[in-house]
């Protein structure tokens, strides 16, 4: 019986290889196999009825005082025994041969490069060893993100310098031109978004992002005043003028804005906030979109840069957006939003699009995009340098297709995992089991309708990060609203979550 329950797990194991390899053939091949199949599971039929004939016969010679190797032998013997032996083996041989078969040629020359070299180091045990592990890492379909999902960026460095000095001279062009005129002042612009954290999909589609810190000019203050949710939080922006007669005058400025005469204020021709970026007192978008675009433009011409590149100003109303084209057409894409900080936390109201199909030019919705870089890097100075969520994120936003999954929802359920599974269970050897568990918590979240928001109510929230008492107390914010709202909008996401887990899958074996 030990004998026929080893065959019988090893038939197990074999055909339920054949049906794993056999999904990815054609299907002729793999009704073939199904048949083999079939033919060899009636075979084990018969034998299990046979040798338990046989061990009936066991039970009566040993009580009349046979041993047990002469009931092995007469089985041995048995020819239907050697010919599902011989079944097995051509099985098993065929399930070997596809294994190959589907590994890639530079893989196999990898492997048998590095086999030759621990031939030759064989004295040297413990290195030889480790270096194996390597190997077999390398050849794991599991860890194909090492060299097709990483894409190389050849000048990230070099672009990032680009970036920083271009913006920062935009900045202090601007500080100058405008410091004594009752524009918004500007201040060091903080790096956001997928580019700088580390994460972009696609190499050919980076854009930089930047958020440019407006502060109120001198004699004005900003107040918030906050409008619907959806389900974000918006706010307007209410520019008013405050009385500056008993506060210390810079030099140059004489007058306080609020107790000048009126005509004195319309002899004035230089621009000023409440006239030119303001709609009904309120701060509007697009009018300052439009204004640094044009400042730009115009500012590019007198850099020495511009001379060996080219800037083209990209259409865009909530942000400006400009392409830096270099001689050997190398296209950099930077992107400068606006916003107003919160108190002194880490959120903003922010310029940034939103999902709704409309939203007012002075309507600015709340951004977390400060908090999230802060938590990328928190989590950075914690983690391994192996560590892949990362690369995950990566993956799965690279992988969506629709509007029901949006880049924002991978982030945040990425941001949760990341703290729910410690660091140090994040390195490259966990990539799959990491990788799963993302997509495990986001069905988990489908299936219940419910994602929290990360930083809205989260106690989970590194203390490095700078919150809102108001979002630290309030209850948390269901990101899946709409799907306990919409039944077809539930079916269209399971649909696409489905279509979004087979699509990395394929990514992370094929790199397709």
């Amino acid at each position: 019986m030990a004998l026929l329950d080893i065959v019988f797990r090893l038939w197990q194991i074999l055909t339920l290889n054949v049906q794993s390899v056999g999904y990815e053939l054609d299907e002729e091949t793999r009704e073939h196999m199904e048949q083999r199949a079939e033919i060899l599971d009636r075979e084990m039929t018969r034998l299990w009825q046979e040798v338990e004939e046989m061990n009936q016969k066991q039970t009566n010679q040993e009580q009349s005082g046979f041993a047990w190797p002469s009931l092995l032998l007469s089985a041995l013997q048995h020819w239907q025994f050697w010919t599902i032996a011989g079944v097995l083996f051509q099985l098993f041989g065929l399930c070997w041969w596809l294994r190959k078969w589907s590994r890639e040629p530079e893989r196999e020359e990898e492997s048998s490069e590095s086999d030759m070299e621990e031939g030759e180091h064989e004295e040297e045990n413990d290195d030889a060893d480790e270096e194996h592990e390597e190997n077999d890492d390398d050849n794991d379909p599991r860890m194909f993100f090492e060299e097709h999902i990483q894409w190389p960026v050849q000048h990230l460095d070099r672009d990032y310098e680009t970036v920083r000095s271009l913006t920062e001279t935009f900045i202090l062009i601007y500080q100058r031109l405008f410091s004594n005129i009752c524009l918004p002042a500007l201040e060091k612009p903080i790096e956001v978004g997928s580019a700088f954290e580390g994460w972009s999909p696609r190499e050919e589609d980076i854009t930089y992002r930047l958020l440019v810190p407006l502060k109120p000019p001198r004699g004005h203050i900003f107040h918030l005043e906050a409008g619907p949710v959806w389900p974000m939080r918006n706010f307007r922006i209410r520019v008013e003028l405050v009385c500056t007669c008993e506060m210390a005058q810079p030099a140059g400025w004489t007058r306080c804005l609020l107790h000048e005469a009126e005509q004195e204020q319309r002899r004035n021709d230089d621009p000023n906030i409440l006239d030119d970026l303001c709609t009904d007192s309120y701060l509007d978008v697009q009018k300052i979109a439009y204004y640094f675009q044009m400042f730009v433009r115009r500012s590019w011409r007198a850099l020495p840069v511009s001379a060996a590149h080219r800037l083209t100003v990209l259409p865009s109303d909530r942000s400006c957006k400009f392409c830096v084209t270099q001689r050997r057409e190398e296209r950099i894409l930077i992107e400068l939003l606006f916003g107003v900080q919160e108190g002194g936390s880490d959120i903003f109201v922010s310029s940034q699009y939103t999902e709704a199909a409309y939203t007012p030019s002075t309507m600015w919705p709340e951004s977390y995009a400060v908090a999230e870089m802060k938590f990328f890097r928190h989590i950075a100075s914690q983690a391994l340098p192996d560590t892949c969520h990362l690369r995950c994120l990566q993956i799965c936003v690279r992988c969506l297709l629709g509007r029901d999954f949006s880049t924002y929802t991978l982030k945040t359920v990425v941001m949760h995992v990341l703290t729910t599974i410690p660091l140090s269970e994040w390195g490259r050897r966990h990539f799959w089991e990491r990788l799963n568990n993302i997509l495990q918590y986001l069905q988990s979240c489908l299936e219940k309708k419910e994602l929290k928001h990360f930083f809205i109510g989260n106690e989970n929230v590194p203390g490095e990060i700078i919150l809102p008492l108001e979002l630290r107390m309030a209850a948390p914010v269901n990101l899946f609203q709409h799907l306990m709202q919409n039944p077809y909008a539930f079916q269209h996401a399971q649909l696409e979550f489905g279509e979004l887990r087979n699509r990395v899958g394929r990514m992370v074996l094929y790199g397709c």
